[in-house]
């Protein structure tokens, strides 16, 4: 008799839901726009977060599937694009878990007060490569506690920052006095004309708001995934914006946005903002070590909660023919384990060349932050797999209600195609200066690792769309072959 799968609830599903937007190692980046960050957010929340969220709920409850966006893209738009999207979903995952070994490395370092060597390095790295690859055996309902934390380890950090922004604005100032309304005007250059280089971080806060279509994945964990994927998304999507909007201001306080370092920003603002409210020395070292060791919880919840989503949506997609057939193969828990563990390791392998190649090649700039660079590919592979799904989703609207109970989104066909059309453009934009930051060949050449990466994704995909076509072509002449 097959064992009842647990179930989780709606606390659970908020939890899990905010474990997977909310991602801390992004925020300091967000930050580092300056001050026209805060019109940047309302903009994305309203052209793409809101638009984004509801059709995650629509989409998750009206066609509800564990393969997620492979599967609604599939009935909107065929094989090829579900495809196409499987391929730029699965890939970015081994690089974001490469990217995040890099982060946890430095983070375990700062703990320990210790310099790095090749050595600790390849230990943490592939260490952590082993734990979220453990956890990624186990469904989201039976791993809800990983997640659940992760929520609450990042409530708690974000909230502690924000607040201490708070504190110190009203007491003392900002790192980044705003001088006139003009602060606030994105694209705007300090000196007059456009701020191309800005643009490039908006990316960034797309890549904050992304994950809801997981949640449509785990309807076969919840009691009442009906009513629950659309309350979790709506409640997650509230709370989100919240603690991503208070420890941006809390680092803009801290940090003049020019010196703001990226991937240690959100402890050296701690730094800052303890130190001005004028806690002692062995109080701010407290502080940060267990900062620090949230922050690196984060990073195994983050992989954690995504897993069984991205899982879930390549085993659809290898049944299909995309991925080798036993990719679709699960445990008894009903995980894609073979995709599992592929994609552990292939972040192995990405995260032992990373570091060789630094050690070797110190003086190379590109290979300096290993962390930025399997991430911004990542990033691009991410950002270009949603596209289709807007797509599908006006497509798909077109038919009506399939599921009374499920969520819709109400209005005519024009707040309908803005819904969908918006966020594409949106996608399109953070694409072309995730590649292409500013409008001149020394920012090409600077960003050449990149663009050649990102263009090899794009051609191998095509390649295993094509391959995948072909055999079906070979399938179908069979089969008439037969019936003759």
């Amino acid at each position: 008799m097959p064992t009842k799968k647990p179930k989780f609830r709606l606390f659970s599903a908020v939890l899990a839901t905010v474990c997977i937007v909310l991602v801390i190692d992004a925020v300091a980046p967000t930050a580092a726009i300056g001050n026209s960050q805060y019109a940047w957010w309302v903009i994305m929340i309203l052209g793409f977060f809101i638009p984004y969220a509801l059709i995650s709920a629509e989409l998750g409850t009206q066609y509800p599937s564990e393969g997620g966006m492979y599967t609604w893209v599939k009935k909107a738009l065929g094989k090829k694009w579900a495809g196409r999207v499987a391929w730029f979903y699965w890939v970015n995952f081994p690089l974001w878990i490469a990217s995040l070994a890099d982060l946890a490395t430095t983070l375990l370092m700062t703990i320990l007060g210790m310099e790095p060597t090749i050595v600790t390095a390849l230990v943490i790295e592939l260490g952590y490569i082993a734990l979220v690859t453990i956890l990624g055996q186990l469904r989201i309902s039976q791993s809800a506690w990983v997640a659940n934390l992760g929520a609450i380890v990042k409530f708690i950090t974000l909230a502690g920052i924000g607040a201490l922004g708070i504190y110190v604005f009203a007491t003392q100032g900002s790192a980044n006095p705003i001088e006139s309304w003009h602060d606030f005007v994105p694209l705007l250059a300090e000196g007059g004309g456009i701020d191309w280089a800005g643009i490039s971080f908006v990316s960034l806060i797309i890549f904050n708001m992304l994950g809801f279509e997981v949640v449509g994945t785990f309807i076969d964990d919840m009691d009442n995934p009906k009513k629950q994927i659309p309350q979790a998304i709506i409640l997650g999507a509230v709370l989100i914006a919240l603690f991503y909007i208070l420890p941006s201001f809390g680092i803009g306080v801290a940090v003049p946005f020019e010196e703001l370092a990226t991937n240690s920003g959100l402890l050296d603002s701690y730094q800052i903002l303890l130190e001005a409210v004028g806690l002692s020395a062995g109080a701010i070292s407290a502080i940060i070590t267990v900062v620090a060791c949230f922050f690196l919880y984060t990073l195994i919840a983050n992989i954690s909660s995504w897993q069984f989503g991205v899982y879930s949506v390549t085993a659809y997609a290898a049944k299909d023919g995309i991925f080798p057939k036993s990719w679709a193969k699960t445990n008894k828990n009903g995980v894609a384990t073979r995709v599992s563990l592929w994609t552990s390791i292939v972040a192995a392998v990405l995260s032992v060349a990373g570091i060789i190649l630094a050690y070797v090649f110190p003086e190379a700039e590109e290979l300096s932050n290993m962390f930025w660079a399997f991430f911004d590919l990542s990033l691009f592979c991410l950002l270009i797999g949603y596209v289709p799904m807007f797509f599908a989703f006006m497509k798909l609207h077109k038919k009506g209600i399939q599921e009374k109970k499920g969520y819709w989104i109400k209005g005519g066909a024009g707040k309908i195609a803005l819904f969908g059309i918006v966020p594409v453009i949106m996608l399109a934009i953070s694409l072309f200066f995730t590649l292409i930051p500013e409008f001149n060949l020394e920012a090409i050449l600077d960003n050449k690792i990149l663009i050649v990466s990102s263009l090899v994704c794009v051609v191998i995909g095509e390649v295993l769309v094509f391959r995948a076509g072909k055999k079906d072509e070979q399938r179908k002449a069979l089969r008439r072959a037969n019936r003759k």
